[in-house]
């Protein structure tokens, strides 16, 4: 459909009244595979794909419309109730959407792809994970091993009728592993970076490289037989350091979600909740130790969602979210900004409105929301503690509907004794308060601990919205956490 949607496009909106300022299309075309083998058994391959296209018109207010159908009369019929949407919204809304931001530059974006997905037949994939699910089946006591491998090729064309022509190519792939170990009653799951899909990247079956995928499953097994014979993590308030498959989960919640503009500015909560964030905290907020960088970085390479424009059309660079603890700028869109600005506040912008398909309006969402890396080694992280717990992999979370009380567990725990690692721990878990935790971040490891990963299934909007996030990130120690064990 892609292919012949320029010039289709053009003709229908010709059937716009002339009163409209604006208009713009995003036609998505998305195809995906996924492969698993459950204990030696090969599961049904499932694909899909799936394509379409949304429109957007300015003409007083705002309006979107959605359409499947390709052809002039569909785009068109689309067109117009788009604009029958805006102009039933002109005069009602909290800003003026006449005075928003036009996209008009042009441009495009390739994910980085050395070895296609297409080029390996399912037979061949398939055979892949076999080997990995029987290389991870090492003991008896395994009493599950999942292997998978879930890949995604989307397609991005997006016109605006004041010039923006914007191409964008993705290729995202989700290689997983996990294992389930039971002995004398315990049960515990252990997975590569976890039961969310913790390492996930764009680019093509150069991704299983980087994953270390063939290689992992001992690994990941030899870590469930540890864990079912480990005792308890034990409670109370100690040093933690966070591994990058936490520290993912970490930003996620506790950065991310509470920046997001439109949040902010009320839209979520009916839904996902608010955020302890304000407005008026930009530009003077303390939000961590002078050890906090965070990055808006859809230019990181590998990284899961990288692109050069968002789906508003506006160019994306990187940006400083936090800067030596100080938080600087909101996650938010061209369209939140003029809220904000007609609210009093001048936050600055970044290219951040993303959508989960054709058939949903963008809106503000994490992309790649990275901590830059410090100085410190691992050793000498780890070295520096008298006593905690490093964790490893998160496995569950609760927030509350602020982002600010959480409470997080991890799979995976060993304890730190006099500045050496020490025994492994199960169901370790720590607690805290988003707008003071940060601010106990006491050491940020260097960038050979970093790792890019990220998650397919971030959640939110109304209706309900699932993309794809990226997380960078190097180990971090933070002091006198409140750790405690859970139960089995």
């Amino acid at each position: 459909m892609l292919d012949t949607l320029e010039s289709t496009l053009r003709r229908a909106a010709t059937a716009l009244p002339s009163s409209v300022s604006c208009w713009t299309a995003r036609g998505v075309s998305e195809r995906s595979e996924q492969l698993s083998v459950r204990h030696g058994v090969a599961e049904a391959p499932r694909r899909l794909h799936d394509e379409g296209v949304m429109l957007t018109v300015v003409d007083g207010g705002l309006g979107h419309a959605a359409t499947a159908d390709g052809s002039e009369d569909g785009l068109r019929a689309a067109f117009l109730q788009a604009h029958a949407l805006a102009r039933a919204g002109a005069g009602k809304t909290v800003f003026d959407p006449e005075a928003a931001p036009r996209p008009r530059d042009s441009g495009h974006y390739a994910s980085r792809v050395e070895q296609p997905g297409r080029a390996s037949s399912v037979a061949d994939k398939l055979d892949l994970l076999v080997r990995v699910n029987a290389a991870s089946r090492i003991d008896a006591r395994i009493v599950d091993a999942l292997t998978s491998l879930w890949s995604v090729e989307t397609e991005q064309l997006f016109l605006g009728s004041e010039g923006a022509r914007v191409e964008q190519r993705f290729a995202f792939l989700t290689p997983a592993i996990q294992v389930t170990a039971c002995d004398a009653g315990v049960t515990q799951v252990r997975s590569s970076a976890g039961q969310y899909n913790g390492f996930c990247q764009q680019g093509g079956l150069e991704v299983l490289e980087r994953a270390h995928f063939e290689a992992d499953g001992p690994r990941v097994a030899r870590e469930a037989l540890e864990l079912v014979r480990a005792p308890r993590c034990p409670s109370g308030r100690m040093d933690l350091v966070l591994m990058p498959d936490q520290m993912m989960l970490q930003i996620h919640e506790s950065i991310g979600h509470p920046l997001e503009l439109d949040r902010i500015l009320g839209d979520e909560r009916n839904f996902a909740g608010t955020s302890f964030v304000t407005l008026d905290m930009f530009g003077r907020y303390r939000y961590g130790s002078e050890l906090l960088d965070v990055s808006f970085d859809p230019a990181r390479e590998h990284e899961f969602a990288g692109f050069a424009f968002d789906d508003e059309g506006m160019p994306a660079r990187r940006e400083m979210l936090i800067e030596r603890g100080i938080l600087k700028r909101p996650l938010g869109g061209a369209l939140s900004q003029a809220r904000a600005r007609a609210a009093g506040h001048e936050l600055g912008a970044v290219a951040t409105t993303r959508a989960c398909s054709w058939n949903r309006a963008p809106i503000d969402r994490m992309s790649n929301l990275n901590v830059e890396a410090g100085d410190a080694p691992l050793a000498q992280i780890i070295g520096s503690i008298e006593h905690g717990v490093v964790m490893h992999t998160n496995c569950s979370w609760s927030i509350d509907d602020s982002r600010n009380k959480f409470q997080f567990g991890c799979e995976y725990g060993r304890m730190i004794r006099h500045g050496r690692l020490a025994e492994v721990v199960r169901n370790p878990n720590y607690r805290g308060v988003s707008a003071t935790f940060w601010r106990s971040l006491a050491m940020v490891g260097d960038a050979s601990t970093c790792e890019v990963m990220g998650t397919p299934f971030c959640g939110k909007g109304e209706p309900a919205q699932v993309i794809r996030v990226g997380h960078a990130s190097p180990a971090c120690k933070f002091t006198a956490v409140d750790v405690f064990g859970g139960t089995d």
